[in-house]
């Protein structure tokens, strides 16, 4: 998908931002919708309030369809054709490749939704994030199965960088405290087959490292069914049940199911009236990458704003923002073992979608 909004490239005087989000599988294209209307939203909102310093922004989509290949050549693509800075992506794995890229070239990008720790090989001030860092929500997910009684804990993943490395966190984390995690191929194993893995191992927590639907909706299905694990916790620290596609696949099944979600308990009123805005947009309820969105405009705006739209080759300086998001105030920084400036302060809960409401979530656990 090749897109440019909302100007159609009529307009010589918009300041146009290259916007990559995962559009067609084998890409989460729920999320990449999500994280489009984000973006959408928040470009209209500055467009009819007269854009930046007079001039509008155009948003040039690319999709990634999470082939990072095909995310390095869009980048390669969109600096080529002038756009002034990089916006989006949710799969890790791609945003690190359009990451490193982007360095490479010089070109701003400021990542909506990807949380893998090495975003880029080096340091770089080219790159900012607004998603917290794997290591940190995924820390905070062992401490809460830790907190929970669970000792041992059993992962079922797919080969992947980003898979690797949370299953590597969760690993050291558990272990260091008395926790033991086995890892179970989701490929290799049927769901009938990792149940009884699960089983003989004497775990009492399954995870969900692997892809939705397939395969983590036919193991969750398999698992509620099985007599021999009427009390095992399900998890799925990526977010997988944030989406309404979860719950239409899994109704009552799908509830229950701590995840990690990058939204505070309760919204301001800048988030209510975003949230409201979203959720008529999208005619469901808004997803954590939605919000994530509509601040990574709101943030590039206000750097463009206060550093100028011209800046030839030079960096936004994206340590010098500070502006109010839908989700707190967002400032960056540099963190400890990330080569990217790193909003530090990004909001951070477990939840699940309440069995008895399986339409709404509850908090379990926050930082």
């Amino acid at each position: 998908m090749n897109t440019v909004r909302p100007s159609s490239g009529t307009d010589r005087s918009a300041i146009r931002i290259g916007a990559l989000a995962p559009l067609s599988p084998p890409g989460w294209v729920e999320a990449g919708r999500h994280l489009l209307a984000g973006l959408e939203l928040a470009v209209a909102g500055i467009n009819s309030e007269g854009g930046v310093g007079g001039r509008p922004l155009e948003l040039v989509i690319r999709d990634t369809a999470a082939d990072p290949g095909r995310a390095t050549a869009a980048v390669d693509e969109l600096a080529g054709s002038g756009v002034t800075a990089l916006v989006g992506e949710y799969h890790s794995v791609v945003a690190r490749a359009a990451a490193s890229r982007a360095a490479e070239l010089e070109l701003p990008f400021l990542c909506s939704s990807a949380v893998l720790d090495a975003l880029t090989d080096e340091q770089t001030d080219r790159v900012a994030r607004l998603s917290p860092p794997q290591s940190r929500g995924w820390r905070l997910y062992a401490d809460f199965l830790l907190g929970a009684g669970h000792t041992r804990i059993a992962v079922a993943t797919e080969p992947s960088v980003y898979w690797a490395s949370g299953a590597a966190v969760l690993r050291d984390h558990c272990a260091a405290r008395g926790g033991r995690v086995v890892e179970l191929d989701a490929r290799a194993l049927t769901p009938a087959e990792v149940c009884d893995e699960v089983v003989a191992d004497r775990a009492t927590a399954l995870l969900l490292l692997a892809g939705q639907p397939e395969p983590a909706v036919p193991i969750v299905r398999c698992a509620r069914r099985d007599r021999r694990l009427a009390g095992l916790t399900i998890g799925a620290p990526a977010g997988q049940p944030e989406f309404a596609g979860w719950q239409r696949l899994l109704g009552g099944d799908g509830a229950g199911i701590p995840f990690l979600r990058y939204l505070p308990e309760r919204l301001g009123p800048l988030g209510r009236r975003v949230g409201a805005a979203l959720r008529e947009r999208l005619a469901e309820e808004p997803s954590f990458v939605a919000f994530e969105g509509y601040d990574t405009i709101t943030v590039l705006a206000e750097a463009l704003r206060s550093q100028g739209a011209d800046r030839g080759g030079e960096a936004l300086a994206w340590g010098e923002v500070e502006v109010d998001g839908t989700r707190g105030p967002v400032r960056f920084s540099r963190v400890p073992g990330i080569g990217v400036l790193q909003w530090d302060e990004a909001p951070v809960r477990i939840v699940d979608r309440d069995p008895a409401r399986p339409d709404r979530f509850r908090t379990l656990y926050t930082c």
